[in-house]
């Protein structure tokens, strides 16, 4: 029953987090329009007056509301991995022995009990631009990194996804992510291009 709980609870907070990604997308895409001031552009001129080409009210709250719905979808996301290792710690002594198919079957159908349980993401896309490697290879925003090429989970993670970034540029590198609580196989080529770095994108590590 408790088992039971935990997935119906898990299940609809990563509904929960897919609204909110819906969100966040909506506001960062009207930020970063062609004629918004971006995530985090100077709301100034050059002279240090008001800018007048924007509404910077709206801005202001525009970006506060982004600031209060990443807190909340990163409350989210720590609250569905803490379910999904309880969902582990539960399965466990219920299947000690993998070869064993007799005590697997209460498991069946399942999909949350096998990869989920098995494969959680050490990282989530936070910040996407547009045309982009990552983007247009893709990635979305609210992604959950399982696996970047070789790296997959343990310490250093930032070093070590920048050195798989840099030691594949322009080739292509194979990444799991977790989207809406599916898992998906994508392939990701770093590369230069008209922004910074060779992905286009920022990873909220934890």
């Amino acid at each position: 029953m408790v088992a039971t709980n935990l997935k119906s609870e898990t299940k609809s907070l990563m509904d929960q987090r897919a609204t909110l990604e819906a969100q966040i997308n909506a506001l960062i895409d009207t930020l970063s329009g062609p004629s918004g001031p971006g995530l985090s552009g100077n709301l100034t001129d050059s002279e240090g007056f008001p800018r007048s080409d924007i509404d910077i009210p709206t801005v202001r709250a525009q970006r506060k509301r982004l600031a209060e719905l990443r807190n909340d979808h990163q409350d989210i996301s720590d609250r569905i991995h803490k379910n999904i290792e309880l969902l582990h710690s539960a399965k466990l002594p219920h299947n000690p022995d993998s070869t064993n198919q007799g005590t697997s079957a209460p498991y069946e159908n399942h999909p949350m009990d096998v990869d989920p349980v098995v494969r959680i993401p050490f990282a989530t896309i936070d910040e996407i631009a547009e045309d982009s490697p990552a983007a247009e290879d893709g990635l979305q925003l609210g992604d959950g990194i399982v696996k970047f090429g070789n790296v997959e989970n343990g310490e250093r993670l930032q070093e070590r996804l920048v050195s798989e970034a840099q030691s594949n540029q322009g080739r292509p590198i194979s990444v799991v992510v977790i989207r809406r609580g599916a898992f998906l196989d994508l392939t990701v080529t770093p590369r230069p291009w008209r922004g910074r770095g060779l992905l286009g994108c920022h990873f909220l590590f934890g």
